[in-house]
């Protein structure tokens, strides 16, 4: 099992980055940097790059609306020259809420999109000439479109790999289908492993039945907040403030991706209640409708051996890489919660 950690984009980065050394000693495989409304997350991989030699770094995620498919492609190709071949594609949708109020661009045809951003970059990284005629995307625009002079062009650099590996982030049934058959890697968010097969068994299977060998075996990545000791359990709490964000405010009535996951978990009635007192401005009560047994059961807070338990119970739902955020007081202490981690798992 793969260790993974995401950096904060909300602060401290350079700091944190100044770290990864100890980190990459302690067993880190993988650094996740995502991009959400915040400084964009290329440019911080690019500083990573250059400031390590071993840690596989990965956006975690880019959203396809805000580039085009070729610029992520080139932009992937990039990040693995300039990381010796240490990089990782992931890429989501995000929501309506960032793609439409911060880019100003519609949100349409999420799976559609991804399926097709996939395709293209893979063309433009085993250098192919592109041309791509697809429901939503066209490359090179067809005649009557812009001036008439697009053509089919080909990278110009050779890129380190002709084929990145790509994850993507989803937790919609249709989406993990798509998922499953198509990237080298799926991260969900809010992993219970005990609900997930119940809850995403069926698309994984279907889009497993179409998967091109070549791809291998899926990477499942599993978020969890980590601390271990007999005195931490009410660190799980730390949760509730994110937990009744996403479930509660992440959307409109019927347009939140994470609501619906916390139903299909078995959590109708507090959904429902958490998304609207997160909506009427109450989010401190929204927080503390967050069950008790959901933050559990995702986080890995607690004693040694609950920790283990748990890394047993991801283990046989299927996680092959857990991405970790340590919650040490100092930075020694984050660096041997990664250190014990990574040997509970083995």
């Amino acid at each position: 099992m793969r260790i993974g950690m995401a950096l904060n984009y909300s602060g401290g980065f350079k700091e944190t980055v100044a770290e990864l050394a100890d980190y990459e000693k302690a067993g880190l495989d993988i650094v996740f940097v995502a991009e959400a409304y915040s400084f964009d997350a290329v440019s911080q991989m690019g500083y990573i790059a250059a400031k390590t030699e071993r840690v596989q770094i990965a956006s975690g995620i880019l959203p396809i609306y805000s580039r085009t498919p070729t610029l992520l492609a080139m932009t992937a190709a990039g990040m693995d020259f300039v990381s010796d071949g240490r990089f990782t594609l992931g890429i989501g949708t995000s929501g309506p809420q960032v793609i439409e109020g911060f880019h100003g661009v519609p949100y349409t045809a999420p799976i559609g999109r991804t399926r097709e951003v996939i395709e293209i970059c893979r063309k433009v990284w085993r250098r192919e000439r592109l041309e791509h005629a697809g429901r939503n995307y066209t490359v090179p625009l067809p005649a009557g479109e812009g001036t008439g002079l697009g053509k089919p062009l080909k990278i110009i650099n050779h890129p380190v790999r002709p084929r990145i590996p790509i994850v993507v982030a989803a937790i919609g049934p249709k989406n993990v289908e798509m998922t499953a058959e198509l990237a080298e890697g799926w991260e969900p968010i809010f992993y219970y492993p005990e609900k997930a097969a119940e809850v995403w068994g069926p698309a994984l299977a279907a889009g497993k039945a179409r998967r091109d060998p070549e791809l291998g075996e899926l990477d499942v990545i599993a978020q969890a907040t980590l601390a271990i000791g007999d005195d931490v359990a009410g660190l799980r709490d730390f949760g509730r403030a994110m937990a009744a964000l996403y479930i509660g405010g992440m959307g409109a009535k019927g347009k939140n991706f994470y609501n619906d996951l916390a139903r299909r978990y078995g959590y109708e009635k507090e959904a429902e209640r958490i998304q609207d007192l997160y909506l009427e401005g109450k989010k401190d009560e929204a927080a503390a409708l967050v069950p008790a047994e959901l933050l559990e059961n995702m986080s890995l807070i607690g004693s040694e051996g609950f920790v283990r338990d748990r890394i047993q119970a991801l283990k046989e739902s299927g996680v092959t890489t857990l991405n970790v955020a340590p919650l040490g007081r100092t930075h020694e202490e984050r660096v041997r919660l990664l250190e014990k981690v990574k040997e509970l798992a083995g």
